[in-house]
């Protein structure tokens, strides 16, 4: 997915930049990058790393002293190189995004066709940030780009351009990834997580909404965009990506988690000893449960962190799994005897649930449940670079679906993302035979978004039920 960080302050602004920058972590694991404006010297100040085998601190701590300037913008990045430097008619900036273009191909070859050289290469492949920014550049204000770029994307993209007078946020323009605004006495910042803000000493002012634009500088903000009324914020935000002390749209993480669990539990008949979370994002959920089930929550699986990035930064599918399994320690003294249930965020290809089980029967366990706080994944996502951003045969779902439907994985789709329906139970229960669970349950999208807090229709569950639109005039 990805994560940026901006502040403009009347005082030396580096501490807080990467600082700011380093708590939107958590959303990308493939390269990092900052970039200040210095204004004595007139001049950027950039560095750009990959973290596939470490993290943000350990490759930028070293090398602050070369950033200078009381403005600058980071980025968390699981796509490109970022921030890219540009020199155009508007001006010269630098620019960060949290994007996903569906149609890069074809803009690349329209933009090829009308003369517009690309500069930057991805892995081989153009630069999304940098397509994004030429066609910004074609608009005759900065506003009048960013509108112009929003017509032509396929996808999603909220981005931050650091120029010469400050920074530009702008916001998706169906909101599907969050900004937030933050203040204290001289400085203003924004983030992708409000998580940012405590320790920097921020307080949060607001989310910018659906499309707004706006130019922070120090001595404040200046609205060039009001919000539009169309929303789709993406629902994995609250379920899987979120750091738990962030919030959106005024609702908390850890809230939405907990209170999922907690409807669950509430529910639940299965009579178990001890609910336990799946570290990380399982952990709110399982509490939830544990209190909604009145029964105890035990640490029966940890985070091995020291040492271990998150399972899905090596390239490789065979590396990622390995990783995924060595980086969760059951612990077998918790385990032995136990009627034991467990909850996650989600399942993807089943990869690390596959390994999980069977440990966990080996290490003791008498039974293992799974409950998942968001409904089977059924569409891969089309809108924002997240772990359910897969084809759609990568989703365990669609592979179960084409045994059950005769090797057609694109039948009967809305029965089996609709709970209750008689296809839904059966690919429920294959997957359950499938890891040799005790029992295995899925929340609904109706309790997702009762634990959001926001109206269904400001919320995007496409890859639960395939509704989705990418403009507001395309509403499906």
């Amino acid at each position: 997915m990805g994560g940026f960080f901006g502040t403009v302050a009347k005082q030396p602004c580096v501490s807080d930049l990467f600082y700011g920058t380093d708590y939107n972590s958590h959303l990308g694991t493939r390269r990092a990058g900052m970039v200040t404006y210095d204004e004595a010297a007139s001049r950027f100040c950039r560095s750009i790393h990959s973290l596939e085998s470490t993290y943000f601190r350990t490759k930028f701590e070293g090398e602050l002293s070369k950033f200078k300037g009381n403005k600058g913008i980071g980025v968390i990045s699981d796509t490109d190189p970022q921030p890219i430097i540009i020199n155009s008619h508007l001006g010269k900036y630098a620019i960060v995004t949290v994007a996903k273009v569906c149609n890069i191909n074809s803009l690349e070859k329209e933009l090829l066709e009308t003369g517009v050289h690309f500069a930057e290469l991805s892995s081989g492949d153009t630069n999304q940030t940098e397509l994004i920014a030429l066609l910004i550049n074609q608009g005759k204000t900065y506003k009048d780009g960013i509108n112009h770029m929003f017509d032509k994307i396929d996808g999603s993209c909220s981005l931050l351009l650091l120029t010469e007078n400050g920074i530009i946020a702008a916001r998706d323009r169906l909101g599907r990834t969050p900004i937030i605004l933050a203040q204290k006495d001289n400085a203003w910042a924004v983030s992708s997580e409000s998580t940012a803000f405590p320790n920097l000493d921020f307080d949060y002012v607001r989310d910018l909404g659906p499309g707004e634009i706006v130019e922070i500088t120090a001595s404040g903000v200046k609205q060039l965009q009001a919000p539009g009324d169309d929303m789709q914020i993406c629902s994995f935000l609250w379920v899987y990506y979120g750091f738990p002390t962030s919030c959106y749209e005024g609702r908390n993480v850890e809230q939405m988690r907990f209170q999922t669990g907690k409807e669950m539990g509430e529910s639940d008949k299965t009579e178990v000893d001890c609910a336990c979370g799946i570290p990380d994002s399982g952990v709110g959920m399982a509490l939830g449960y544990a209190a909604g089930h009145n029964t105890p929550y035990h640490r029966c699986i940890c985070k091995y962190t020291p040492t271990w990035p998150r399972s899905f930064t090596p390239r490789e599918q065979s590396m990622r799994n390995l990783v995924a399994k060595m980086k969760l320690v059951p612990n077998r003294a918790m385990l032995a005897g136990k009627r034991a249930l467990f909850c996650d965020d989600s399942i993807v290809r089943g990869t690390q649930l596959n390994d999980n089980v069977k440990v966990l029967f080996d290490d003791g366990a008498k039974e293992v449940h799974m409950r998942i706080a968001s409904p089977p994944l059924i569409y891969g996502c089309r809108y924002i670079g997240f772990t359910s951003s897969k084809s759609d045969m990568e989703l365990l779902t669609r592979r179960i679906i084409m045994e059950l439907e005769d090797g057609d994985p694109n039948a009967h789709l809305d029965e089996y993302a609709q709970d209750g329906t008689e296809r839904h139970n059966t690919m429920v229960e294959k997957i359950r035979e499938r890891f040799g669970l005790s029992s295995l349950k899925f929340s609904t999208i109706d309790s997702i978004v009762r634990a959001i807090g926001l109206p269904k229709c400001k919320i995007c569950t496409h890859c639960f039920d395939g509704t989705s639109y990418f403009h507001s005039s395309e509403k499906k």
